[in-house]
């Protein structure tokens, strides 16, 4: 019996050692109030990988750090100050009366594209228009003034160059034809004035016109967020090229606008410049001051079926010539209200916006030929191709909001060439 007993005595010793261990190093296997016990997570930490790595030991997940680095150094804020006119009064003389009834100033903020080390900025002409002080920021803080070499205010870009600057970091152009409906673009900006930002999206279409923006219009169509703030920063591709200068958004409310515009509400829809046209501005402007287009002085409009039926045409084919500027090359040369314009030196014409581009890459002083459709009929005209005057407005057309602006929406009518 004794026996017994011991074995006993020496089973429950055992048990209750066992509980002591496993309570003690184990405790969620042990059952609480008869709950059943819970379950246990095991976290999996992700190893390391230096930042010298080759891109093969890196994880896979895709990333466009090393494109961003690349491109922010270049990108600069932009501050512009701009002293309101009042009218001139006697009291204005009195330096007390200035004192508390100082003249209003306009503060305005927008970004730009470092294109040169020498301290070349590419921004928007809305950006910079009327300011009387222009001062950049770079990403790492150095402030430098800066003076406008030009500005092309028919495709809403201007050129800066930075006081005292050497040796800055420039971006890298894509090639033109580089970048297709889908590709990934990331656009760096100063969004708000809260500092550098980087959004990412596609792009969403190319070539998007009749938009009522500026008279060239070729615009990269983009969902990446773009915010007042962001006008003339740089669209870059995945490879850290600038592709694009920000210039525009949709408004569900007010139709496209510029993304300064106080009214501006985006939907996800934003417009850039194409590196295409902006590098032919900023050459221009960095040689001549001033871009230089060829212009003969006529307003057109896309034949419609019902165009073709009031003026009795064979087809739509063509743009129909819808007035003619008296003194212009085009009145000096024969043309008529009413003809249609079918080639510019053999090469077609299909649409106004096309036509437009072709007559502006024309040199002045060149004796083209044109071909139109008078009457049912072909004649060709040597018609020399004159200077594209400068806009009497800001714009051509002002975008609400804007300095020099009447806060309407413009609506794109015939196109002048």
């Amino acid at each position: 019996m004794r026996r017994l007993w011991l074995i006993f005595t020496q089973a429950v010793t055992i048990s209750v050692a066992v509980l002591f261990a496993v309570g003690t190093l184990k405790p969620e296997w042990m059952p609480r109030n008869g709950a059943p016990a819970q379950p246990t997570v095991t976290i999996v930490e992700a190893t390391t990988v230096p930042a010298s790595a080759s891109p093969a030991s890196k994880p896979s997940g895709v990333s466009y750090a090393e494109a961003a680095q690349r491109a922010l150094p270049a990108v600069v804020h932009v501050y512009t100050r701009q002293t309101a006119k009042v009218p001139n009064h006697p009291l204005m003389k009195d330096p007390i009366f200035r004192h508390f009834f100082s003249t209003p100033e306009r503060i305005g903020l927008g970004s730009g594209v470092i294109i040169d080390p020498q301290g070349f900025v590419l921004t928007n002409n809305h950006v910079i228009e009327n300011a009387d002080e222009i001062e950049t920021v770079l990403n790492d803080g150095r402030k430098f003034e800066a003076r406008l070499i030009g500005r092309d205010p028919e495709t809403d870009l201007a050129v800066l160059k930075l006081a005292n600057a050497s040796s800055l970091p420039a971006i890298a152009f894509a090639p033109a034809d580089s970048l297709a409906v889908g590709d990934v673009v990331l656009a760096i900006g100063n969004p708000f004035g809260i500092g550098q930002t980087v959004t990412m999206g596609i792009a969403s279409a190319l070539g998007r016109s009749h938009l009522g923006i500026n008279t060239f219009e070729n615009y990269i169509q983009t969902d990446a967020a773009i915010n007042p703030g962001n006008s003339g920063g740089a669209l870059i591709d995945g490879a850290g090229r600038l592709v694009g200068i920000n210039t525009a958004i949709y408004s569900r409310a007010n139709g496209t606008r510029n993304i300064d515009s106080p009214s501006a509400g985006g939907l996800g829809i934003g417009f850039a410049i194409p590196v295409s046209i902006a590098r032919k501005v900023l050459e221009q402007i960095i040689t001549h001051g001033e871009v230089v287009r060829g212009w003969i002085g006529i307003e057109m409009r896309e034949i419609t079926p019902e165009l073709a039926e009031t003026f009795n045409l064979p087809s739509a084919h063509g743009v129909l010539i819808y007035s003619v500027l008296e003194g212009s090359p085009a009145d000096q040369s024969g043309v008529q209200p009413g003809d249609v314009l079918v080639a510019i030196d053999g090469q077609e014409v299909k649409i106004p916006r096309a036509m437009l581009d072709l007559v502006a890459s024309l040199p002045p002083g060149r004796i083209s030929t044109f071909r139109l459709l008078r009457k049912n009929k072909k004649i060709d005209l040597k018609i020399p191709v004159g200077r594209r005057p400068t806009p009497l407005a800001i714009r051509a057309y002002p975008l609400p909001g804007s300095p020099g602006s009447t806060g309407a929406t413009a609506l794109p009518g015939p196109v002048a060439g």
